[in-house]
């Protein structure tokens, strides 16, 4: 019964009728999710067009946009380990009211830089920041749904789903209002992203109650050596890295491609808006699609090919001269659309494969261990498609040279994946719910490989 209403609540038919519910949240549950709002709105201002910043206004070259954005994913989400050990070690508290601080620091940074090295301090403030304030903050929300889900209120599968919604609405806003303040001023945006981060250090210093620290313990560290015996999850990691690579392009290829096809940026926050949009509306039944239909073995590749479609198309019109008008923006709205698509179908797949390649065991060093391999490709992809970038800005027989070298990443760690997932089926728990709930994760042909096993 537990396993229906779960899936009831997350329903995309449904999901919106759980807005009706948040005035029975907590206050801390209200805090949390507006916060995530919050959050994403002040982070979409920013981010996406920061690229453009650093190539029109301080006339970077591509390699140096490439680090700077790099380095600013790795510091967040190679560091999401960090974080949440953080949060273990001093309670929720005092970790997310420093990441704000941070955050606001990160964005005065960039709203006043003046060359590489302090743009790059900037990037590093706004990376860790999110590494400190996101892990704290899903931490919080899990105490507070479990709470709730005790009272019988609503359960905490419901309240991540409403979190997950908050996101997507900062996420849509954000790109929106950042292209209205680009017209007038980049550091005018940093600083409107500053404030918004000011007032959720204020509300979290108002309301967020204090929580002790667990202590250090074994929960640190001690889960990395086994991470690194396991061999096969290692492979995993480095081909799953492929995807966040590959979807980090939309930060640092995709206004490349704007720019060549239709001479500006005005289409970057409407580029960013349609992916939120296609993930609010389609990433529940497309992962239950995966999920129950297709398989891991199945849905990864799918997904990964899906990711190395997004470039190849781009890669067709590269060499071309733009058509007049809005046509100009076709490889541009499937470069994301296949990619959003190629995100919605593989990630949670794979998020779920993780825990059965680590055994059950050590999942938070795991996780944390895929978060900072992804952090590493994308600094070290980003760096050299920046350099590659620097031919697609103009039409001509090399500007499909960087896309095709995009299209090849994610078509490797698709296969890489694909191996892994035939290799590693679900495996058959002979327990009642369990049972049941690996089951409808797989493929008739998953199914018949642990019958038969």
């Amino acid at each position: 019964m537990a396993t229906t209403t779960a899936s009831r609540s997350l329903n995309p038919l449904r999901r919106w009728s759980l807005l009706t519910r948040f005035a029975g949240l907590t206050g801390v549950a209200q805090l949390l999710l507006l916060t995530q709002l919050a959050f994403n709105l002040g982070f979409y201002l920013v981010v996406p067009f920061l690229a453009v910043h650093l190539a029109e206004d301080l006339a970077m070259a591509g390699w140096a946009i490439g680090v700077v954005l790099g380095v600013r994913t790795f510091s967040q989400q190679g560091l999401f380990v960090v974080g949440g050990a953080l949060a273990d070690r001093f309670g929720t508290r005092p970790v997310v009211l420093t990441g704000c601080a941070v955050r606001v620091a990160g964005f005065v940074v960039l709203a006043f830089a003046p060359s590489f090295p302090v743009v790059l301090l900037g990037a590093v403030l706004t990376g860790f920041a999110g590494a400190l304030f996101s892990p704290a903050v899903e931490a919080a929300l899990a105490g507070e749904g479990a709470e709730l889900e005790r009272r019988g209120a609503m359960t905490r599968a419901e309240v991540f789903g409403l979190f997950a919604i908050c996101g997507e609405a900062g996420a849509v806003t954000g790109p929106l209002l950042g292209a209205a303040l680009l017209t007038v001023d980049f550091s005018l945006t940093c600083m409107v992203a500053a404030a918004v981060f000011v007032v959720i250090l204020f509300g979290h210093y108002r309301l967020l109650p204090a929580a002790l620290g667990r202590g250090p313990g074994e929960a640190v560290l001690s889960g990395w050596a086994e991470v690194l015996r396991n061999r096969v999850f290692l492979v995993f990691a480095f081909g799953y890295s492929a995807y966040l690579v590959s979807y980090n392009q939309l930060y640092l290829a995709l206004p490349v491609e704007l720019e060549r096809a239709t001479g500006g940026q005005w289409a970057l926050g409407w580029m960013f808006a349609l992916a939120s949009i296609l993930i609010v509306a389609g990433q529940l039944p497309l992962a239950a699609w995966a999920r129950t239909r297709l398989g891991a073995a199945r849905a990864l590749p799918l997904g990964f090919g899906l990711l190395a479609t997004a470039f190849t198309v781009v890669s067709a019109s590269a060499p071309a001269e733009p058509p007049p008008g809005l046509f100009a923006l076709a490889p541009a709205i499937a470069l994301v659309t296949f990619l959003t698509f190629g995100q919605m179908l593989a990630v949670p797949v794979a998020q779920d494969l993780v825990p059965r390649l680590a055994g059950e065991q050590r999942l938070g060093s795991h996780f944390g261990f895929l978060s900072s391999m992804g952090g590493l490709a994308v600094l070290a992809g980003s760096t050299g498609v920046g350099a590659l970038l620097d031919r697609a800005s103009t039409p001509g027989p090399d500007a499909a040279l960087p896309w095709m070298v995009m299209a090849v990443l994610p078509a490797m760690g698709g296969i890489v994946l694909w191996v892994i997932a035939r290799r590693h089926p679900p495996i058959v728990v002979e327990n009642g719910f369990q049972y049941h709930r690996v089951l409808s994760s797989m493929s008739p042909d998953e199914k018949d490989a642990c019958s038969c096993s």
